[in-house]
């Protein structure tokens, strides 16, 4: 078991992407998912994809317990609609 410090992931809100290379690639990936569903993919499959792919890479890079803690915050957050789109919810 490592004594190091656990790294903390810390990511910008939303508001803090215009200035940062966050936001391009955010449009990068938006527009890859348009035309990934353009071309036919069922949206559930990109999700399980995408979240796939985000959390073996922060795994790799910040390892299990600082991606769980992270995830753990990420859950409240959608739990209390930060990620809810006006017009949609289920």
């Amino acid at each position: 078991m490592s004594t190091l410090p656990t790294p903390v992931i810390d990511l910008p809100e939303i508001s803090d992407m215009a200035a940062d290379d966050r936001h391009a690639a955010l449009t990068y990936l938006n527009d890859a998912w348009v035309e990934a569903v353009r071309e036919g993919l069922e949206e559930d499959c990109l999700v399980q994809a995408a979240l796939f792919t985000a959390l073996r890479s922060l795994v790799a890079t910040y390892g299990e317990k600082a991606s769980a803690e992270y995830v753990a915050r990420v859950a409240e957050r959608v739990a209390a609609g930060e990620y809810t789109v006006v017009g949609r919810s289920h």
